[in-house]
Parts: C-alpha cells; structure tokens; sequence
C-alpha cells in the first residue's frame, strides 16, 4: 500500500464565506471535486476525503492572507486546468496567471494560477508526462 499524501489537508479563512463556497464549488467541480463535508461557517472539498477547508476563522477575527503563500491543486488534464480558470474567472475570481506551460518550473508542468474572492492566491496544475 503505498504511503499517503504528505499532507491531511488545508484549511483558507474567508471574510464572505456564502461568496467564497459559491467560488469553490465551481473551481473544485472543476477538478473533479466536491463538497464532502459542511458545518456552520466551515465547508471541506475532496475527491474523497475533506482535504481543502473554506471557513471563517475560529478566533472569530478578519481572515487575512500571506504573502508568498499559495494552494496548488492536481488536475487530470489540461483541460481540467482551464476548466478551473474559467470558473474562477466566471464566479469573481481575478487571473493571476493564464493557463498554460509553466517552462521555468519544467517542460512538464501546465498550470493556472487566480485570486480567489478574499484574495488567496491558488492553482491548478497538470504534470504532462509526455511533454519534453
């Protein structure tokens, strides 16, 4: 059985949180996820499991975000990297790097990066096994 993934999962606070789960649930839909769990102020994503958290934040303080910081998401294809693009685009998202090859981080890597509605910055990327 093979080892699991580094990571449980990943929490990003929000300020609007019915703007951002709307945001997320076009963006995961995209990537071939969905909701799988939901709690007053707290929404988990996955596949599967609940590996990516939207809520706001327990202290009850502003979420706020961090420079430097992102969230890359795998997708199936290239397409699903696009497809997760134009709906973060669609649903108040702000581009923050058009799909596309990403050369400077390998031949392989396709990727797309935007803002979600508080700013956080995420992506969605494709490894291209055959690209050289």
């Amino acid at each position: 059985m093979p080892a699991p993934s580094l990571l449980n999962h990943v929490s990003v606070g929000t300020n609007q949180f019915d703007t951002a789960v709307q945001f997320y649930d076009a963006v995961m839909a995209a990537l071939g996820a969905r909701r799988v769990m939901a709690f007053p102020g707290a929404v988990a994503y996955g596949r599967e499991l609940p590996e990516f958290w939207v809520q706001r934040p327990y202290d009850g303080k502003d979420a706020d975000t961090a420079n430097g910081v992102h969230f890359g998401f795998n997708a199936a294809s290239k397409a699903e990297v696009d497809a997760f693009h134009a709906a973060a685009l669609a649903t108040g998202g702000k581009d923050d790097g058009k799909p596309g090859p990403r050369v400077d981080y390998g031949a392989q890597y396709y990727g797309a990066f935007v803002r979600d509605p508080d700013g956080n910055k995420i992506e969605a990327m494709f490894w291209d096994a055959s690209a050289t």
